[in-house]
């Protein structure tokens, strides 16, 4: 039986809860959210039991090793979390040529960063959740200690990982066939998948508020196994990592304020693109003009996101101005009736999983982790199930770049959770997971749901477009085929897809402030689903 093959169009509603909702792209993930809730958690006890349980039920995109980063709103207000990892002290660009490589390797040792997402863990139970850490983790635990059978899509991704580290032929991914390929394979859709070691690394974690990832027993297995490849990660990394609470970033889009997380993430280019976009002819429901101006707004937005975003105190131009009006009418004229390739901005002269969790109190998380590409570097520690993150990769080693290659420091970071206020307000989170499609799906997002005023499951399902490079556009293999050849004769590179997999993987819980109801849309190109009470 091919669990993939659907011959038909299928249609799914938004679902509707009051007392909680969880969104994410694995249906047991979801369950552990709403099963903590029901345990007397909050909703970010809930984010936290849901994105613990994806590092067990969704490895091929996320994992105890990797970064994540989280907008929460509590009592009225909107806090940022960035728990994404720095490169090593011992890894810098002189080290990376004097070893042979004139880019950072994608695999392996070479681009490991710090991971934070067991610190974030710990940071948002101490925080603002009301259970014990070890509490919102049992589900997770439960599940990496019985085991749970693969779903679809996860069945799918973990194979073609399998063929990648296959084929890359090395003995450093020798722990991850022993831990996700145990019988010489990679499980397939309905097989049972355990991990012990990951269990035990979870409760680890829990008991010790994620104190021994950092400091202890955890951080030894990571420190010896790194060392015994010749790689950078050190135990003293690991002890002097902090996470750190940042004021999230925001424009206002026709009434609506769409909130990021300020750089190194890339949560930015969605704001410049809205702001570029707003500056152009109303939006326009599936017609060619609005098509073709906000394929252009968002290429002007992310050329100069690439040029540059990275820590904030490195950025060649203040966040400030790449949100001002000014930069987005700047912007906004050079777009014309062709498809066009941008050069960066001219310098003023002064100068991954997602899921969303929603309460009944009002508390509101947008939250996402990744381990990058993946499975991440293909790193596993042994007996423990901690894969480890290849987020180096997106440094530069060209020194005039901002954001190239120092110890220490942050690389650019494709990660970004999304929320929606208005007039104060929460609407509530949302987010699309994927790599560089990040900042277009909520780019996608907020246009479905501000202009055209769709529900959010029909946000979610309505066909993508992805800006690739140049003039080159790849649209999904349900987008309508007379807007793509209408968008090929003003000069974009339509590219059809037979899969949608590289188009992002989206969730969405909107609450309606007079009712307290909350709405929710999931992913229709996963296993999406969403847990209610």
């Amino acid at each position: 039986m091919d669990y993939l093959y659907n011959p038909y169009s299928t249609i799914r509603h938004a679902a509707f809860a009051r007392k909680g909702m969880v969104a994410t792209s694995q249906p047991l993930a979801a369950q552990a959210g709403i099963e903590v809730m029901q345990k007397g958690g909050n909703a970010i006890d809930a984010a936290i039991a849901t994105a613990a349980a994806l590092t067990v039920v969704e490895p091929t995109s996320n994992g105890i090793g990797g970064d994540a980063f989280a907008l929460v709103w509590v009592k009225d207000e909107l806090h940022g979390l960035n728990a994404s990892g720095p490169a090593p002290e011992r890894l810098s660009v002189e080290v990376i040529k004097k070893a042979g490589y004139e880019k950072i390797p994608t695999y392996g040792f070479t681009p490991i960063t710090v991971p934070g997402v067991p610190k974030a863990w710990a940071e948002l139970a101490k925080r603002f959740g009301k259970l014990p850490l070890l509490e919102s983790l049992r589900p997770a635990i439960r599940y990496a200690d019985e085991g749970y059978p693969l779903t679809p899509i996860l069945g799918k991704y973990w194979r073609i990982a399998y063929n990648k580290f296959k084929a890359l032929n090395s003995n450093e991914f020798d722990e991850w066939f022993k831990t996700f390929a145990p019988d010489g394979r990679p499980p397939e859709t309905g097989d049972m998948w355990k991990s012990p070691g990951h269990a035990e690394t979870l409760r680890l974690i829990g008991e010790t508020k994620a104190d021994s990832f950092y400091h202890g027993q955890l951080a030894d297995a990571m420190d010896a196994h790194v060392a015994s490849h010749n790689g950078y990660l050190c135990k003293s990394d690991l002890e002097r990592y902090e996470v750190e609470w940042v004021k999230p970033i925001s424009t206002n889009y026709k009434g609506y304020d769409v909130w990021e997380i300020p750089p190194s993430g890339q949560g930015i280019v969605t704001l410049m693109a809205l702001n570029i976009f707003s500056e152009l002819s109303p939006a326009v429901p599936n017609t060619v003009k609005t098509l073709h101006e906000q394929i252009e707004a968002m290429k002007l937005a992310f050329v100069d996101g690439k040029a540059f975003i990275t820590e904030e105190q490195d950025m060649p131009i203040d966040v400030e101005h790449l949100l001002s009006k000014d930069y987005a009418k700047k912007r906004a004229a050079k777009i014309t009736d062709r498809a066009a390739i941008p050069a960066p901005y001219d310098l003023p002269k002064s100068g991954t999983i997602y899921l969303a969790a929603a309460d009944e109190e009002g508390n509101m998380v947008s939250f996402i982790q990744s381990n990058y590409m993946g499975f991440g570097s293909g790193i596993v520690v042994p007996g423990t199930g901690i894969a480890l993150q290849n987020r180096g990769v997106d440094f530069s080693l060209d020194p005039s770049h901002p954001n190239v290659l120092k110890p220490g420091k942050r690389s650019f970071n494709t990660i970004i959770p999304g929320f929606l206020t208005k007039d104060g307000q929460a609407i509530g989170p949302f987010g699309i997971m994927g790599g560089f499609m990040q900042p277009q799906g909520h780019f996608q997002v907020v246009i479905n749901t501000i202009d055209y005023e769709l529900n959010p499951q029909a946000t979610l399902d309505a066909p993508r477009w992805q800006w690739i490079e140049g003039n080159k556009v790849h649209v999904e293999p349900n987008f309508p085929n007379h807007l793509a050849q209408a968008l090929t004769r003003l000069g974009h590179e339509i590219i059809p897809t037979l899969d949608n997999g590289s188009f992002g993987r989206g969730q969405i819980i909107w609450r309606n402030p007079e009712t307290g109801v909350l709405a929710g849309g999931t992913e229709s190109r996963t296993d999406g689903t969403i847990a209610v009470w």
